[in-house]
């Protein structure tokens, strides 16, 4: 079993800068074996994926925020982050991490989401 729990969102302006955190229990697993992501889902859009990590630390980050956001990961505190800069009224959404227990990029848990908005 995974629960996972996000929080750091909040209103910023266009060109500003947050950090998302996602809390992480696990029982059955161990977290540093677990593959974690980052998603979103703005409004009117599908949920999409924007940022991965596997368990070896490779991360694959999505073209629409290339060069502006970064996973990262703290294993001892069982912490997932999403470092988030010069960020766009585009960004606005509902931001969501997500654990994949058996790495085969199928994520079974999600938290309840933290919400972003940028304004412009």
């Amino acid at each position: 079993q995974v629960q996972l729990a996000e929080s750091g969102g909040g209103t910023v302006q266009d060109g500003g800068s947050l950090i998302l955190s996602c809390s992480c229990e696990v029982s059955g697993y161990k977290y540093n074996r677990i593959c974690m992501a980052w998603f979103r889902q703005g409004p009117g859009k599908e949920r999409e994926a924007i940022a991965l990590l596997t368990r070896d630390g490779r991360m694959t980050i999505a073209n629409s925020v290339q060069g502006r956001f970064i996973i990262s990961k703290d294993n001892e505190n069982r912490t997932l982050y999403l470092t988030m800069t010069n960020l766009r009224p585009e960004d606005t959404a509902m931001y969501y991490c997500a654990a994949d227990v058996d790495c085969v990029y199928r994520y079974g848990y999600y938290g309840q989401g933290t919400q972003v908005t940028v304004s412009s």
